[in-house]
C-alpha cells in the first residue's frame, strides 16, 4: 500500500523549472531513497511535499488526501516529519527542550491549560518527557540529553534533530542529507539507526544521499532525478546498475567509500 502518491508534480520559479511533471508512490515501511546531482530538485521534491514550498501544479496525495496548499504546520500534524540539509535547532535549549518541542504539534490542552496547569496539562507534559526521554535513547545521545545543543558534537547534533522528529509520532520519515560530514563509521552507525526506525516504528523512511554505499545498503526503493524530472526508479540494483544513472550522476561525481 502506497503512503504517498505524487502525480504530476511541477515546481517553477519564474523561467527556472525545478521539478517537471514528476509522478511516484512511497510504499508504507520501506526505505527509499531520493538521489541524483546537485540541482537535481531533491530538495524543492522535500519542501514540496512537506509544504514548505507549493507547486505549480500537480498533486501530493497524503493517506488520501491532496494536502497541496496545506501549511507545513498543519501537513505536521497530520504525521509528516522531516529534518533540513542545514541543522535546523534550537541552539540555546538542551537536548531534552529540543525534542520536547517537537511534540508541539500533538498538545491539545491549549493556552487555558497551560496557565492553570489543569490535571490534563499536566499529563499530557508528563506524556511530552516521557516520548522526548524515548526518542533521545532511541538515537543513542542520552548522554547529552541535558546539555545545551550548540554544545553538542556535529554528529549528536544531526541525531538530536532525527530525535525531535520521531517526537512527533509521524507516520512518515524524511531525512535530507542525514549523512552530510559524517565519518566512515557514523555512516555505518546511521544505517543500523535508519533500519531500527523503520522496524521499531514501522513507518517509511524516505531520504535524499549523496554517499552510494548508504544508499545501497539501506534503501528498498529509488528514485533518481536529473533537471528535475525522474531518470530512474527501482531496486538499488536496477538503479544503480542502469547506464542513464551512472551517465548523469555516479559518473560525474567522486566515488564515495563504500560500505
Amino acid at each position: 500500500m502506497d503512503i504517498i502518491q505524487i502525480q504530476n508534480l511541477h515546481l517553477q520559479f519564474g523561467g527556472l523549472v525545478a521539478v517537471n511533471n514528476l509522478s511516484f508512490s512511497i510504499p508504507d515501511n520501506t526505505v527509499m531513497s531520493v538521489i541524483g546531482p546537485n540541482g537535481a530538485g531533491k530538495t524543492s521534491l522535500f519542501n514540496m511535499i512537506t509544504g514548505f514550498y507549493q507547486p505549480t501544479r500537480g498533486e501530493i496525495i497524503f493517506n488520501g488526501t491532496n494536502i497541496v496548499g496545506k501549511k507545513p504546520s498543519m501537513i505536521t500534524a497530520m504525521g509528516m516529519a522531516r529534518t533540513f540539509q542545514n541543522l535546523r535547532i534550537f541552539p540555546n535549549l538542551s537536548v531534552l527542550e529540543n525534542v520536547m518541542s517537537g511534540m508541539h504539534s500533538r498538545t491539545k490542552s491549549g493556552i487555558f491549560g497551560a496557565v492553570f496547569h489543569t490535571p490534563s496539562q499536566r499529563k499530557e507534559e508528563e506524556l511530552i518527557y516521557h516520548v522526548a526521554e524515548e526518542c533521545i535513547r532511541f538515537v543513542g545521545i542520552e548522554n547529552y540529553m541535558h546539555r545545551t545543543a550548540k554544545n553538542l558534537p556535529y554528529g549528536a547534533q544531526r541525531y538530536l534533530e532525527i530525535a525531535r522528529a520521531l517526537a512527533i509520532q509521524p507516520k512518515i520519515l524524511f531525512l535530507d542529507e542525514p549523512a552530510a560530514g559524517f565519518t566512515f563509521n557514523e555512516k555505518v552507525d546511521l544505517i543500523n539507526l535508519i533500519r531500527r526506525i523503520r522496524e521499531t516504528y514501522k513507518i517509511p523512511v524516505v531520504l535524499i544521499e549523496h554517499d552510494m554505499g548508504l544508499v545501497n545498503q539501506v534503501s528498498e526503493k529509488i528514485i533518481v532525478l536529473n533537471y528535475g524530472e525522474k531518470l530512474a526508479e527501482g531496486t538499488p540494483d536496477e538503479v544503480l546498475s542502469d547506464p542513464k544513472v551512472i551517465e548523469a550522476y555516479l559518473g560525474h561525481e567522486e566515488e564515495d567509500e563504500v560500505i
